[in-house]
């Protein structure tokens, strides 16, 4: 995992992280979505966002910085997104993450 280089999706207004709450828009609980391809990302915001396409830009990270970026910016842990269409979502906790 530590070599692999991941892709999140960043908004250029605020420059805050597209994110996902699986237990609702109340919850605490916020989950970094990741991407294994920039192309992935740019799908996953045509399928489910068109109009938002323009407002995000892609950002590479490797992963051995992803848990301590999870920590600073207080996410729970990170969704990574197997199938930017369905989507399918994987999450995984903070403190699960190697």
């Amino acid at each position: 995992m530590y070599s692999n280089v991941y892709y999140l999706l960043r908004s250029r207004q605020d420059g805050r992280h597209l994110a996902a709450r699986p237990e609702g828009p109340e919850s605490d609980r916020t989950f970094l979505l990741i991407f294994q391809a920039d192309h992935e990302a740019l799908s996953y915001l045509s399928s489910h966002a068109p109009e938002m396409r323009d407002r995000f830009a892609v950002e590479s990270v490797p992963a051995y910085q992803l848990k301590g970026m999870l920590t600073r910016w207080g996410f729970t842990g990170i969704g990574l997104v197997s199938d930017p269409t369905l989507p399918k979502v994987d999450f995984m906790q903070r403190d699960r993450l190697t």
